[in-house]
């Protein structure tokens, strides 16, 4: 039985038998480095398909490229914003906007994975993504959830990789439904069930207890058990939030998806992803990217003030990532197409050194000529926040090793 199919067993049995899709035993960090962490949980969001630069975080006003698109201030002095972003605007001093972003990879599928794994897709081997090196070089906080939480995330943009099993994210499907097939049985038909379980695995399981897979599996079906009647299932409902609340970070789905995060990190989730859709802008770039950036601006901007209120931003690592940019030339349709040579994206909380614009690109948006930085020197800064060391080295099984952010070199001068 190979890895793969090992880890396929171990998913299907335990939501075969309970189901439900199993947390992860406790785990401890495998490496004690000498990087103190600046943040304990990361939410990260993904704008899949591509963001425009121009239009968001890189405005350039009086430039032929910036089309229709105007720039606004914000509530710091001499940094500017798209008016596509009037929350988020007032909060800036919070915001560390990292406007170098440069990539090789022009096509969504190799950008989605590369900015989720530091590594080039190969057709013989899966990397870890960010959550499942998170967890295994940071530990789990929480016993009995799962240490890393993808919300209306792709499979194929969520999974452990090389790593154990125990690394595999939860996905989430729709941030309303929470967590699907969570509830058992009345309590006695389902002890009873239990219990006939045991008598016929328990051969099996002595004869089988060194094997890793049964092993995982073995953990995987007490912790599902132990989930089921846990509290901390709250945490994925969101009927139990202020209805106040709700409409603060907008009743959309990514808005709601944001909205989880918070309450799974506030459970000491340690990574928590929410992607949103909709960035592939070749036509009507002006008239799709303020409807986007509306609910971008509406949940980001009331995840810091929320997280902030509760005295969590400080050790909450907020990251707002996409695969690359798009074109400063503006096309026939009045839209942009990809463009992975200059884009932006952003942190905030987590030990960020807010209200400023790391690196730069030209005049009009087309080239990066300060601090150009990569993927994977992105990637190795969330590894800094978390106080895993860049050279921490991962061997897979085929004994190659790999590290969280590739060789890239994190950005230490966003951190306080």
């Amino acid at each position: 039985m190979n890895e793969i199919e090992r880890r396929e067993f171990i998913s299907l049995a335990a939501k075969s038998f309970l189901g439900v899709t199993a947390a992860a035993s406790f785990v401890p960090p495998v490496f004690a480095g000498d990087f103190v962490p600046t943040a304990k949980n990361v939410i990260y969001l993904y704008m899949n398909g591509g963001m425009t630069h121009l239009d968001t975080f890189d405005p350039k006003p009086g430039a032929e490229t910036q089309g229709p698109t105007k720039a606004i201030r914000t509530n710091i002095d001499g940094l500017i914003l798209s008016e596509n972003f009037p929350k988020l605007a007032h909060i800036m001093d919070k915001v560390a906007l990292i406007r170098s972003m440069n990539s090789t990879t022009g096509a969504h599928g190799q950008g989605q994975y590369l900015f989720h794994t530091s590594y080039k897709p190969r057709n013989t081997l899966k990397h870890p993504f960010l959550g499942a090196w998170i967890t295994k070089l940071s530990g789990k906080l929480n016993r009995k959830l799962p240490g890393s939480v993808g919300v209306s995330t792709p499979s194929n943009l969520a999974g452990s990789g090389f790593f154990e099993s125990i690394h595999q994210p939860l996905v989430i499907g729709d941030p309303n439904q929470g967590l699907k097939n969570s509830k058992h049985p009345e309590q006695q038909k389902f002890d009873k069930r239990l219990n006939l379980l045991s008598k016929a695995e328990q051969n099996f399981l002595e004869r089988y207890k060194n094997l890793n897979a049964i092993k995982a599996y073995a953990e995987m079906y007490d912790d599902a058990i132990s989930l089921m009647s846990s509290d901390d299932l709250r945490a994925f409902d969101l009927k139990q939030e202020d209805s106040k609340m709700r409409e603060m970070y907008g009743t959309d789905r990514f808005g709601q998806g944001v909205l989880l995060a918070r309450r799974l990190v506030d459970r000491n989730v340690r990574f928590v992803e929410v992607q949103y859709g909709g960035w592939d802008t070749h036509q009507n770039n002006f008239i799709k990217v303020p409807q986007q950036t509306a609910i971008v601006d509406q949940a980001l901007s009331t995840l810091i003030r929320d997280l902030e209120a509760r005295g969590k931003l400080d050790e909450t690592l907020i990251v707002l990532a996409t695969e690359f940019g798009r074109t400063p030339n503006i096309n026939k349709n009045q839209g942009r197409d990809h463009y992975p040579k200059a884009f932006s994206c952003l942190m905030a909380g987590g030990g960020i050194k807010g209200g400023i614009a790391y690196g730069k690109t030209d005049p009009l948006g087309k080239e990066v000529i300060e601090n150009k930085t990569s993927i994977q020197d992105f990637n190795a800064t969330i590894a800094y926040a978390m106080g895993i060391a860049p050279n921490e080295v991962v061997n897979a099984p085929n004994g190659r090793p790999f590290k969280m952010g590739n060789g890239g070199e994190p950005l230490t001068s966003l951190f306080i």
